[in-house]
């Protein structure tokens, strides 16, 4: 048990490592200002209206790195720093949750899939610990509390099954935005490495992410079949 918390602490550690280069990266590149002049809304509306969708609106939401697109209301939610800037960093926000806009008119196909686990990752995250402790202490006298405790951790196993599913969402969306970035013409070669540099420290969350979810699922399965055998 104690090389998962050991795991899980590493983890940690990476994950703040990550975050923090990733808010520095954005500040850095927020200092490139774009040739042409466009801000994030703009850059936003543009590639939209390249792949042929006028049915997604581009609207500001507060917040720092809240950026996000939103099928249910088919919107490119941009945050304060990205909307009205017209920075290296802006232009790859922008472009890259464009990205998930484009993923959902074509009907990509982990996009559909991890849609349609959002409404059950929803109630098992908010479950699923309760579920795992509760089958834990009941365990301690009932001989069903262990299967009570399983399947906590299956809750959080779909959790844990989420976040690996989003890797290829976010890459591919990344990729999306850097490929019409540079084939548009719209950044110059200097603004281009910014914005596939800060695309790719944001990716990199995702990915930390995704380890820290699996090792817990895996501290969470070893402590629940340990207690059975206390």
């Amino acid at each position: 048990m104690g090389s998962y918390l050991f795991l899980i602490i590493v983890i940690a550690v990476a994950s703040w490592w990550v975050g923090n280069t990733l808010k520095k990266k954005f500040k850095h590149y927020s200092k490139i200002t774009l040739r042409n002049g466009l801000t994030g809304k703009e850059i936003a509306e543009q590639m939209l209206s390249d792949h042929g969708i006028r049915d997604v609106k581009v609207v500001s939401t507060p917040g720092m790195l809240t950026d996000h697109y939103d099928p249910r209301t088919k919107t490119v939610n941009l945050s304060e720093g990205v909307y009205m800037q017209q920075n290296a960093s802006a232009a790859a926000v922008a472009a890259h949750e464009c990205g998930h806009a484009v993923q959902h008119a074509t009907g990509y196909e982990w996009l559909q899939l991890r849609s349609t686990l959002v409404p059950m990752v929803s109630v098992a995250s908010n479950f699923s610990m309760y579920i795992i402790f509760g089958g834990l202490i009941a365990s301690q006298t009932l001989a069903f509390g262990q299967t009570i405790a399983l399947i906590g951790v299956g809750l959080y196993g779909l959790g844990t099954l989420f976040s690996f599913i989003t890797l290829p969402v976010e890459y591919d969306a990344s990729n999306r935005a850097l490929d019409w970035l540079k084939r548009k013409n719209m950044v110059s070669q200097q603004e281009l490495e910014g914005a596939t540099d800060a695309l790719k420290w944001a990716a990199r969350t995702y990915v930390v992410a995704a380890l820290a979810s699996l090792a817990t699922l895996m501290y969470l399965l070893f402590r629940v079949m340990g207690n059975s055998r206390d």
